[in-house]
């Protein structure tokens, strides 16, 4: 049975990180939860490389929307550090951010013409939206479980931590996108993900 809170998410990345998939699976397990669903893709390219977004709402009885607002996401999941900064704005005050600890420089900063933001940075921005930022190694966890791909299902193993769901409820919805062969090792990567988050943060105030 679906809790009776409803929950917005930020999903966000750059191309070929597994954003989307991630999205999916989190929209599926809503509504294998028990709640409406609304998911909405909002990228400008598709391409590899490029920023993507996506946004999902649960909600125990109607989502009308399918976007989140400027201040409304509980959970910001990031997939990349200056992604979590570009999009901090849409985390609401109190709620929680997901950020794989992962850097992907863009060309400016390689040719010395921009500086990329530090991990104080991040810590700065988060802490004025009185926000818990949890970092997750998601690429390290994920070679250790096999496939450095996996990482997008660290980031959903430490999502699934943060929300009162049965862990059970994610699995069966990850394993029905998950090719048999490579079920053991993304159930490794999940559980990965889980331990990397020590508590159960606000997401429920």
């Amino acid at each position: 049975m679906a809790s009776q809170k409803p929950y917005s998410f930020v999903l966000v990345g750059v191309g070929g990180q597994g954003t989307l998939l991630a999205s999916n699976i989190l929209a599926e397990v809503g509504l294998a939860a028990g709640f409406d669903v609304k998911k909405s893709e909002v990228h400008g390219m598709a391409q590899r490389g490029g920023s993507v977004a996506s946004h999902v709402r649960w909600h125990p009885e109607k989502v009308f929307s399918p976007l989140v607002g400027l201040g409304e996401a509980d959970i910001l999941l990031s997939f990349e550090k200056v992604e979590a900064l570009r999009f901090a704005e849409f985390l609401r005050r109190g709620g929680t951010a997901v950020v794989n600890d992962m850097a992907i420089v863009p060309i400016t900063v390689s040719s010395g013409s921009a500086t990329y933001p530090g991990d104080e940075d991040l810590a700065k921005v988060f802490a004025s939206l009185d926000a818990e930022l949890v970092m997750v190694p998601g690429e390290r966890l994920a070679q250790e479980a096999g496939n450095v791909k996996a990482a997008n299902v660290v980031l959903l193993g430490a999502v699934s931590k943060l929300l009162p769901l049965p862990e059970e409820t994610w699995w069966e919805c990850l394993a029905q996108r998950v090719p048999k062969k490579f079920l053991e090792l993304n159930r490794v990567a999940f559980a990965s993900g889980r331990a990397a988050v020590a508590t159960t943060p606000a997401t429920q105030a």
